[in-house]
């Protein structure tokens, strides 16, 4: 990785941040002249109403300083583009609504910018690895130069989500849900590592002006970390971003097995790190919530003295379209708890689980579980909770099994979990929305 530059630059408002961190790493040195550019923003979700979008979602302040420099190199041809999580799927325009909440439409009347919803885009089959193929947005394979813009998160499942985890946003659902699948030695990770294959020249913006411990959704923890940093590398951008979130790149699987694929040195000895000190910024974000010993119930919950329930921890096959609702089930738990056990019952979330032995019941979250349990002869009792993303009916009937009652709507209402969200940041000037607009 000699030669490779990185830039931490310390972000102030209205202090052209951004072209100060892509000068000193000379970012923007493989953009070529009359560019078709497309700038890939992380959005995670979108919801019709207040919720904390601090560390989920990239600043607008990003974006447009972002926008500004490219036309001061002389680009005219700008495209945002983002495939956001659709919680569900019959709604449409999901991700027209997220540019118009943004603020994006005023960079499309100023700049000229194009904005993409993914989902209303074509997909085209790309081949990532031997034999393995993926449905990647057109707009992405048909442009000259990608200006990938994370978020500076962790992640519940692969520890660091950063530029190369941001390209998932490109795929089509069904590829989407195949980085989750039940391979051992291809699962998530793998998946991931493969992702920069399909890069076109490009250079990594990441944002951390607001930071998220516990990502990469609003029921993290954020904290204003004021940073931003820059690379026409990819791969030494996420190196030097999980360093500055306290975790070693040789920790992160994915970053592994990509450095292995490009020939380059996780350790970043090759890499030169310019501005701010890799050490003096680095704080430590937690990347998921802690379990017990053997992962059949978080320390919390054993510690609140719930017992007779197991909830496995979920693994890397769990994909987003069940993840929402496993918080929520944990959640109305943990607050429907009086003091009684329960009945033996377990929770079985993902693709590889399989119902326990000495358990009475045995509930099933989501399609995939379903179906790979639809042949278990075990005594025990089991329910379904069926759909893709989950029915929540089915959620409410199976929580009504073992005691406790919540109407339906709860599990598909996420704008009120998200405006519920919001209380935590009354009084915390820092947590500012302004950031998530354009002046």
């Amino acid at each position: 990785m000699n030669g490779i530059q990185v830039a931490i630059q310390k972000y102030k408002r209205n202090n052209k941040t951004v072209e100060k961190a892509v000068e000193k790493a000379d970012a923007f040195e493989h953009l070529p002249k009359n560019a078709k550019v497309i700038i890939k923003p992380n959005i995670v979700v979108w919801l019709n109403g207040p919720f904390p979008k601090w560390g989920v979602i990239t600043t607008s302040k990003i974006m447009e300083e972002t926008v500004i420099l490219l036309k001061d190199h002389g680009v005219n041809d700008i495209s945002i583009a983002e495939g956001s999580l659709q919680i569900n799927l019959k709604e449409k325009h999901i991700g027209q609504k997220s540019f118009e909440g943004l603020g994006y439409l005023k960079l499309k009347q100023r700049y000229g910018v194009k904005l993409l919803d993914v989902w209303e885009r074509p997909f085209e089959k790309v081949e990532v690895a031997d034999g393995l193929n993926l449905k990647v947005n057109t707009d992405l394979m048909a442009s000259d130069f990608l200006v990938n813009i994370p978020v500076l998160k962790t992640h519940a499942q692969v520890k660091v989500s950063l530029g190369i985890k941001n390209l998932k946003g490109f795929l089509n659902v069904t590829s989407r849900k195949k980085c989750h699948n039940a391979d051992l030695e291809k699962g998530l990770e793998y998946m991931i590592s493969r992702l920069p294959k399909l890069l076109p020249p490009s250079a990594t913006i990441i944002d951390g002006i607001y930071t998220i411990e516990r990502g990469p959704s609003f029921d993290g923890k954020p904290r204003k970390s004021d940073l931003v940093i820059a690379s026409s590398n990819t791969l030494a951008a996420d190196m030097v971003g999980a360093k500055v979130l306290g975790h070693d790149p040789c920790d992160v699987p994915y970053l592994v097995q990509t450095a292995i694929d490009q020939v380059l040195s996780i350790d970043l000895s090759g890499v030169k790190v310019l501005g701010e000190r890799v050490e003096d910024v680095a704080d430590f974000h937690k990347y998921t919530f802690p379990y017990n010993k053997d992962n059949t119930l978080p320390v919390n919950m054993e510690k609140m003295g719930i017992k007779g329930l197991k909830f496995h921890k979920f693994d890397s096959t769990l994909c987003t379209y069940c993840s929402p609702l496993i918080g929520m089930l944990l959640t109305i738990i943990a607050m429907s708890h009086k003091g009684e056990p329960y009945n033996d019952v377990e929770f079985l979330t993902g693709k590889r689980l399989k119902p326990s032995m000495d358990m009475k019941k045995s509930i099933l979250v989501g399609q995939c579980m379903c179906a790979l349990n639809k042949d278990h002869k075990g005594l025990q009792e089991i329910v379904k909770i069926k759909g893709c993303p989950p029915d929540p009916k089915e959620a409410a009937m199976a929580l009504k099994g073992i005691g406790i009652d919540v109407d339906p709507s709860f599990f598909s209402n996420f704008e009120m979990a998200g405006a519920f969200m919001m209380d935590r940041y009354k009084d915390k000037p820092e947590f500012d929305e302004s950031y998530y607009m354009i002046d």
